[in-house]
């Protein structure tokens, strides 16, 4: 493969990071992630860990501002910030592309573009509404 499209590989795949970070850091699957994520900015750098710890949890802080105020802005800014991040440290540490890789799998994120989403409804008539969701929090009232 080319230079550019190792690069652009690396690049889709810390944006891809960056928007699951961000979206991991504004919900509860932060807890059961969060140890993963700093081992993976900790990765064989004596001290990086404690660093990475405490630079997720003022950003993990600042999402959860951002989202309470609707910050889009702020929100974007996070997570190019975090794409930046990732990206310089792909550049410098190949092993951690698997690393990331398998932890996006785990979060249950796609880190491939192109990922489309199919729906099957079956079971014969089905009338009512349909809600189609990543997260619905609050009740849901139809009438």
């Amino acid at each position: 493969m080319e230079g550019g499209g190792v690069e652009a590989e690396l690049t889709a795949l810390a944006a891809s990071g960056a928007t699951t970070l961000v979206q991991l850091m504004a919900g509860d699957a932060w807890a059961t992630v969060r140890d993963r994520v700093r081992a993976l900015f900790g990765r064989d750098r004596s001290g990086q860990a404690q660093t990475a710890d405490m630079e997720l949890e003022e950003a993990r802080a600042a999402v959860a501002a951002a989202a309470n105020s609707d910050d889009r802005a702020a929100l974007a800014g996070i997570e190019s910030r975090w794409q930046a991040r990732l990206l310089l440290l792909l550049r410098e540490d190949p092993a951690a592309q698997a690393e990331l890789r398998a932890l996006l799998a785990a979060a249950g994120h796609s880190s491939e573009r192109g990922t489309t989403v199919h729906n099957t409804v079956s079971g014969g008539d089905i009338r009512g509404p349909v809600i189609q969701a990543g997260t619905i929090e609050g009740d849901l009232h139809f009438g």
